[in-house]
């Protein structure tokens, strides 16, 4: 279950990143919403990384190496 939110999160913060280039390159320079779309993006970057810590401290997701013991 915890992998997953990761998933959805992280799917997320692409589809800002994305917007953010796009706002970018259409926009006129008098616009905000490529700061806007960046800021949602830090934020959600951020929250993912509180998440992280959360999940792996309710024991929902546990860290591997290269090459996980059995």
């Amino acid at each position: 279950m915890g992998t997953w939110i990761v998933i959805v999160v992280l799917a997320v913060v692409v589809v800002s990143l994305g917007s953010g280039m796009f706002y970018l390159i259409s926009d006129r320079s008098d616009s905000t919403r490529t700061v806007k779309a960046l800021t949602i993006r830090i934020a959600l970057s951020i929250a993912l990384i509180g998440l992280l810590f959360v999940l792996y401290a309710l024991g929902l997701i546990h860290p591997h190496g290269v090459y996980p013991s059995q």
